[in-house]
């Protein structure tokens, strides 16, 4: 881990007047109702791409599952700039989200460069669904790191309400 990174993590994601903002915006909410609606549409895309790419079946539907997908990936990553414009500052790259907000350019490079091969008739079906699933691979690594921020946050919060960081230790805490 680089040293900045560490000190990131020591630190904590937020300090308390971006978790006051956090807490505040709707669009923690919007993000909190997309993420988990976009990782269903995921779901169901990646059995639709499966099955095509196994049966030679569903074309159709495969096809409109990840445009649906490539949509719902639009949609979060704008609404994610918003909030992260609210709780930080600025629309992308906040020192907080650097490392995943990276990534998920790759994400949509991929995903966008499916919508592109498809409109252009650029690749065959197979190789459209092949370049679908290295988008939602890229999208699950991508899912993974979010996932593991949102734990460290959770892990920061509980730290700090703990009765260690107020100074207080458990013989304390039960005399007070």
């Amino acid at each position: 881990m680089a040293k900045s990174d560490e000190n990131r993590v020591r630190a904590g994601l937020y300090t308390p007047q971006q978790r006051m903002r956090r807490d505040a915006s709707v669009w923690t909410l919007v993000q909190g109702v997309l993420a988990p609606v976009q990782f269903i549409i995921f779901l169901i895309s990646a059995v639709l791409v499966v099955r095509y790419l196994l049966t030679g079946e569903g074309y159709g539907v495969a096809t409109w599952s990840i445009l649906i997908k490539t949509a719902a990936l639009a949609l979060i990553m704008v609404t994610g700039a918003i909030w992260e414009k609210v709780v930080f500052g600025q629309y992308l790259f906040a020192p907080a989200f650097f490392w995943e907000d990276v990534f998920s350019f790759a994400v949509i490079a991929l995903h966008a460069a499916y919508v592109w091969a498809l409109w252009t008739g650029y690749m065959t079906p197979v190789e459209l669904m092949f370049l679908a699933l290295a988008a939602y691979t890229a999208y699950v690594i991508n899912a993974v790191q979010f996932i593991l921020k949102l734990r460290a946050a959770r892990v920061q919060a509980a730290a700090e309400t703990s009765p260690q960081s107020h100074g207080l230790d458990a013989r304390q805490e039960a005399t007070a």
